[in-house]
């Protein structure tokens, strides 16, 4: 197959370089306004780096920079009075304008004596500490990356990537169902393809990366806006489409081939359509699998100006999942016997309305979040094991207001109601586990629940010294303990214009999952988990873009829910990989459970980044060293399932001009515990994840190619994945066939290319 991938990547290239390229210049268009209260700014200058061009905004804070040459720039943004900005991957072509929107803020600091200079590493009000931004450009180029938002997070400080081909994302030793995602202000359960049900993973992320602008994302400390998820918060701020004119593009990579729309509405705003299709199905039914995963996806987006202090935006994304087993061998049906099936749909959205008014600013979103899921499994002589057949349904009001009360005091607060819907109907007949416990359950079961969430933050600026100082309240009906309050402080000493010390404490508390709770009326006496967070960092700015940070953290977990009938399980350490049988369906929590859970997490993270600037080079280092453990019920304490003592990834490429660019990517991780089978296949409480998978590592390589003609671009990238062919190595299973304990390896090198045409 490698030996196709290659030959079709060559021929692609032959047949494009035999067209004459010729293109016009682009342009660079956008907005300037203050980040306190989203008001437009004036007379703001905006230049090119590296260059002479430049522009100022008029009276709307608007700005237009024509005749620019195709490539990738950085681009800087000035105001007296204000901290300046830079934005990097600024990629312009000849096919539409490149918007570039920035939000600045008055610079307090400047009354310090402190000097403020333009930086490519500026932070959000409410994700100070542990938080990093990616660029559309950051994440499309990254080698093994898939173009996906998740799997580019994973090179991040803090950040664990537990099974090849997942995107669980393990967050400082969290669980998969302690991440928050948010796609342009609306809040999503899942956004990955055959998600698992109660956590936030699966093997493809379902937003695609065509429409994405940045992505912010925070391991901790996160201000009191964000609630309910005790790890992270995922922010995806999506673009707006073509103003200029009707355009698209049609895309095909290794796993998918879509289309995409976009262009303006009614000359106040714009939209975007896109629409994906696997082909997954037909290359793993020509290559004899026993299963064939089948995903669609779409997505669409309207934003319309309806004067100069009222924007509305209304969003769609919708995803699709099918899986289908072939049982016509004895192999196929032993194989397929372990897999999980997941036929699922889901969907989320809403609409979102802002509203400026003088030194403040308004939201009020409406959203609305379903999955239906279709969960079977059947043993090797396909009787039924397992079927599971749930809805989730959420739909929510929220509003936020953020008020800018001096140029160095500002106050956000707002208000949220969830009202959901959960219906599952689910058949297990009694199970015995390969520890010996015994699962049984059969039933349809339905409620409603009702959660509310109020907050309120106050961020201050005291000569060298930020602070913030908030609050949150949560409530949930389904649970004995129906109402928490998380208090949460961070502050910054800057120490001059390159170091800043930051630290942060704060309480956080996530409702236990709709699957936890509605199987088993014993478990409404569950509490909210709560999660306590310590963070203390230092940043230092080597060169404007150049940047060096260390922080260390603790997290130290209570209430956390644990079976009874498994003593040795806490929740925390399910949710991750594909689920079934294998992992004794405990991710479900049909048992039960206790608040009784404890667990702490703890460790020290580095990250030295240099960003694409005048500089055609970028690169990265992160570093994570940490510890993580959890009891349950019989209170001894044991590594956490995704306790990964030492990750390192290692990233970087060039940009040699408008046409090619080059990137590489190495990671290595330390395995993670999991527990030994004895000789007849059993397992034993005693030695629960008392052994660990062997370290990891892998290398990634990427050439992208662009040709531009007249009136579109073609597109091109051709990407090795584990160059090298290390044999990865997965937590062991127990082959019943053989008696044999075996440890799955990957199929070694990858291979693939992509190609998309924008017109």
């Amino acid at each position: 197959m490698s030996k196709a991938f290659f030959t079709n990547f060559l021929v692609l290239a032959i047949i494009s370089f035999s067209f004459g390229e010729t293109a016009s210049t682009g342009r660079i268009t956008g907005i300037v306004v203050h980040s306190g209260n989203q008001e437009p700014l004036p007379g703001a200058s905006i230049f090119i780096l590296g260059t002479k061009i430049g522009a100022a905004t008029d009276s709307q804070g608007r700005y237009i920079i024509n005749n620019i040459a195709p490539g990738t720039y950085s681009l800087s943004v000035s105001l007296i009075g204000y901290a300046p900005d830079t934005k990097n991957d600024v990629t312009v072509n000849n096919i539409r304008s490149t918007v570039v929107n920035f939000s600045i803020n008055e610079s307090a600091l400047e009354s310090a004596n402190i000097i403020v200079t333009p930086g490519y590493f500026s932070k959000s009000p409410d994700l100070k500490l542990s938080t990093r931004t990616q660029s559309n450009e950051e994440i499309r180029r990254l080698p093994g990356g898939s173009e996906d938002v998740l799997r580019a997070i994973s090179i991040l400080p803090g950040v664990a990537q537990v099974e090849a081909g997942r995107n669980d994302l393990i967050v400082r030793g969290g669980a998969p169902s302690e991440n928050l995602f948010i796609v342009d202000g609306i809040e999503a359960q899942n956004i990955n393809h055959f998600g698992t049900q109660g956590s936030g993973g699966g093997p493809l992320s379902y937003i695609n990366l065509d429409y994405v602008d940045q992505t912010t994302f925070s391991t901790g400390g996160f201000g009191a806006r964000y609630g309910d998820k005790l790890s992270s918060v995922l922010n995806i701020e999506l673009k707006d489409g073509n103003i200029d004119k009707l355009g698209g593009k049609a895309t095909i990579s290794a796993t998918q081939f879509g289309l995409n729309l976009e262009g303006p509405l009614a000359q106040k705003g714009s939209f975007i359509f896109t629409a994906r299709r696997s082909y997954l199905d037909w290359l793993f039914r020509a290559a004899g699998f026993g299963f064939v995963p089948e995903y669609y996806d779409f997505m669409w987006r309207a934003n319309y100006n309806i004067d100069s202090r009222n924007l509305v935006k209304v969003l769609g994304v919708g995803a699709i999942d099918k899986v289908r087993f072939f049982n016509d061998t004895g192999n196929k049906r032993y194989d397929n016997s372990r897999i999980l099936g997941n036929n699922q749909n889901q969907a989320f959205g809403g609409a979102t309305w802002k509203h400026l008014a003088g030194r403040w600013f308004s939201t009020i979103t409406l959203g609305q979040s379903y999955v239906d899921y279709g969960f079977n499994q059947s043993d090797s002589t396909l009787q039924s094991i397992f079927k599971n057949n749930s809805v989730e349904s959420e739909s929510y009001c929220q509003g936020d207001v953020n008020i800018q009360l001096n140029n160095s005091t500002e106050l956000a607060a707002g208000i949220q109601t969830k009202i959901a819907y959960i219906k599952s109907d689910i058949l297990l007949p009694q199970y015995t586990t390969s520890f010996g416990d015994t699962l049984a359950i059969d039933g349809i079961f339905r409620t409603n629940a009702l959660k509310g969430s109020a907050y309120a933050q106050l961020s201050k600026v005291f000569g060298l010294f930020k602070v913030s100082l908030g609050g949150r309240a949560d409530y949930f009906d389904l649970i004995k303990n129906k109402f928490v309050l998380s208090p949460r402080f961070s502050i910054s000493y800057f120490a001059s214009d390159k170091i800043s010390v930051n630290g942060s404490i704060g309480r956080y508390y996530q409702a236990p999952s709709y699957v936890w709770l509605i199987t088993n009326n014993n478990n409404r006496s569950l509490k909210f988990i709560n999660a306590d967070h310590f963070i203390l960092g230092i940043d230092y700015l080597l060169r404007p873009d150049t940047k060096l940070s260390i922080e260390g953290f603790i997290k130290k977990y209570s209430d956390y829910p644990a079976s009874f009938n498994r003593p040795y399980l806490v929740l925390a350490n399910t949710g991750a990989g594909f689920g079934g049988s294998e992992d004794g369906f405990s991710s479900f929590g049909f048992e039960y459970l206790s608040s009784k859970g404890k667990g702490l997490t703890k460790g020290i993270e580095f990250l030295a980044q240099k960003r694409l600037s005048v500089i055609p080079c970028y690169g990265l280092i992160s570093i994570s060293l940490g510890k993580t453990e959890f009891q349950g019920v019989d209170k001894v304490r044991r590594p956490g399932s995704f306790d990964q003592r030492l990750i390192v990834n290692l990233a970087g490429g060039y940009v040699f001009n408008s046409k090619w660019e080059i990137g590489t990517k190495f990671s290595l991780a330390t395995g993670r515990p999991y527990t030994p089978f004895n000789q007849d296949g059993t397992q034993n409480m005693g030695t629960y994840n008392s052994a660990r998978v062997e370290t990891n590592h892998s290398l990634d390589l990427r050439v992208d190619r662009r040709w531009m003609f007249m009136s579109w671009m073609l597109t091109t990238y051709f990407e090795l994945q584990n160059a090298y062919n290390w044999k990865y190595k997965d937590i062991p299973r127990f082959d019943t066939r053989t008696d044999q304990t075996k440890n799955d390896a990957s199929i070694g090198i990858i291979p693939s290319i992509g190609i998309s045409a924008t017109f």
